[in-house]
């Protein structure tokens, strides 16, 4: 009986943590999200993209815990899928909890390679916790856009 109860309490925590996974956003399908931003920008423009990453209805760019952000080279955020109120500031100087530069981060890494991972600290939209977040970026002219997975 007791290892009925040990194996039946095993599987309803694998069952758990398989159903956390699902909730958040894989490393490739935030890679994909940002390549797909991209493209849109080109498609139609900066400012209609824009909207539209802010647009939290859009399924194309806010999936989950996934969503865009865009920031200028100098540090300016033009388009955040989760938080507007971070729309045209100059966020250059944000740290996370450990005092890490987020933005510098962000335009270190696409001055240097293009595109690429910066990990740091960041509120989770869906748990309301802060979480470790890798996010993927990308350099499109004078902008990095980028969206960032939850581990």
């Amino acid at each position: 009986m007791r290892l009925f109860k040990a194996l039946g309490f095993a599987l309803l925590m694998l069952a758990a943590s398989i159903a956390a996974a699902a909730e958040r956003g894989s490393a490739d399908e935030a890679m994909a999200m940002v390549k797909k931003a991209v493209a849109y920008m080109k498609d139609v423009g900066k400012d209609k993209a824009f909207a539209e990453f802010g647009n939290t209805a859009n399924t194309q760019f806010h999936d989950r815990d996934l969503y865009i952000f865009v920031y200028d080279m100098h540090g300016n955020n033009v388009a955040h899928g989760n938080n507007p109120k971070m729309v045209g500031k100059n966020l250059l100087e944000m740290k996370d909890n450990d005092g890490k530069y987020i933005i510098k981060g962000f335009i270190d890494v696409t001055k240097a390679k293009g595109k690429g991972w910066v990990d740091y600290k960041w509120p989770n939209p869906v748990t309301k916790a802060v979480e470790s977040k890798s996010s993927y970026v990308e350099k499109v002219d004078d902008l990095i856009v980028g969206a960032g997975i939850y581990k």
